[in-house]
């Protein structure tokens, strides 16, 4: 504890991280959520017209992702979330006043938008407030507690969505999303927001994996990205991306974050295929869905415990991913679906893990554009997922698609373990070496 503790009181802290979890919980308090895809049958569309407005999803992500956090560098992050839910908002107004294809591609166009606007603004906006506050070593438990409010949020919906549609239909369900989004926009006007001077230095990383994982801090040198107010939108961009290309650490965390997030965020759209295959009936899925919900909130309600990893942990945490997600596909019964809740609660944890991860890393002022990249190829490698799960379903079906898909995260926890071997294995040799001397 330093001397900004004394000056800096833990209530701010607790205000601060009260309006992010109610940011989060009502912009995923959505009640189109469990039936915008009904909604689109009903209109009329064919199964090829749907999946074509889910390409059209990810596109407009992948293509406002990076510009966006680029924006957030420049302008007002807290205006951005206050924007976000207001462009997502339209896209559900669309959809239920003019129910028709273009209207709904025009809406999955919103929806990306304003997803792109959300993803790296809040995360830079979390990390400049908690460095801030001197609390920076808090911020994978406050971005774990907001995520399973975000989650929260999403249980709510399915249990509401049902009734809200009896009464009143998908206008009354429309209109429950439209005022869920209006009331996060105004809880977002309750977010503070202070950008560091351009001549404060970084903020100290939290211990841990998230940290340094065993290496050596990355030593912080003067450079003209720190000077953020002295840098336009483009150069901004330019900022962000030179240093991703430029500083293996940040670019390895980018790397980090977007396989792990892309792999289960990819699987979760399959689970209830995923449970139909195992004999459950329709009435059942939704129960099975709610355990691997469970699952997922106490995965990011674990962050605190996970922060004490270190590189082996994280390898390990990895490798209980990818164990648990292809056993519990691969028991072909909705019994295996407690071994999912636990594959994908160790995966929201690695999730967040990464994300503080590459927050510790990055320096200067193109936070939100470098953590938007790493949003970017996470659209990416989920595409690319979808791409291939549907050939191996196609040819095997689901559980083993499930089991091929997790082993990724085998090859990710490898890699972190035989990349924490070399340096060990390089200063032994020299230290063998110079023991032996020359000839």
């Amino acid at each position: 504890m330093n001397h900004l503790a004394a000056r800096v009181p833990d209530p701010a802290v607790r205000r601060f991280s009260a309006t992010l979890y109610g940011y989060a919980f009502l912009s995923d308090l959505v009640l189109l959520y469990p039936l915008y895809v009904v909604l689109f049958a009903d209109t009329g569309l064919s199964v090829g017209q749907i999946s074509s407005l889910f390409v059209i999803w990810s596109g407009a992500g992948i293509l406002f992702e990076v510009p966006s956090g680029a924006w957030a560098d420049v302008v007002s992050r807290r205006l951005l979330l206050c924007l976000a839910p207001l462009v997502t908002a339209a896209g559900y107004a669309l959809w239920v006043l003019l129910p028709s294809y273009p209207a709904f591609a025009v809406g999955f166009l919103l929806w990306g938008a304003g997803g792109a606007l959300v993803s790296g603004a809040l995360e830079a906006l979390v990390w400049t407030e908690l460095a801030r506050l001197d609390a920076s070593d808090r911020y994978a438990r406050v971005l774990g507690r907001a995520r399973t409010a975000g989650v929260l949020g999403v249980v709510v919906t399915g249990v509401l969505a049902g009734p809200v549609f009896a009464v009143g239909g998908y206008p009354a369900v429309g209109a429950g999303s439209v005022l869920a989004c209006l009331l996060a926009a105004t809880v977002a006007t309750r977010f503070p927001e202070h950008r560091p001077p351009p001549e404060a230095p970084p903020p100290v990383a939290p211990s841990g994996f998230v940290a340094t994982d065993g290496d050596a801090p990355p030593v912080v040198m003067s450079s003209p990205d720190d000077h953020d107010d002295e840098l336009t939108w483009t150069e901004t961009l330019r900022a962000g991306v030179r240093q991703v290309r430029t500083r293996p650490p940040v670019r390895a965390a980018v790397l980090l974050v977007a396989v792990v997030a892309a792999d289960w965020g990819a699987l979760d759209e399959y689970t209830p295929l995923l449970a139909l295959d195992t004999g459950a009936g329709a009435r059942a899925v939704p129960l099975l869905l709610l355990l691997l919900w469970a699952g997922v909130s106490v995965g990011g309600l674990l962050a605190p415990v996970g922060e004490r990893l270190g590189r082996r942990g994280y390898a390990a945490l990895l490798g209980l991913v990818a164990v648990a997600l292809a056993g519990g596909a691969l028991v072909r019964h909705p019994a295996g679906f407690a071994l999912l809740a636990v594959a994908f609660a160790a995966a929201q944890l690695a999730t967040v893990l990464a994300d503080a991860r590459l927050q510790a890393r990055i320096t200067g002022g193109s936070r939100a554009t470098v953590t938007s990249l790493a949003g970017m190829l996470t659209d990416v490698l989920i595409i690319g997922t979808y791409a291939g799960y549907g050939l191996v379903a196609t040819a095997a079906g689901n559980a083993v698609a499930f089991a091929v898909a997790a082993g990724a995260y085998l090859i990710v926890g490898l890699a972190l373990l035989i990349r924490r071997r070399r340096p060990a294995a390089v200063r032994g040799g020299v230290a063998a070496a110079g023991a032996r001397g020359p000839g």
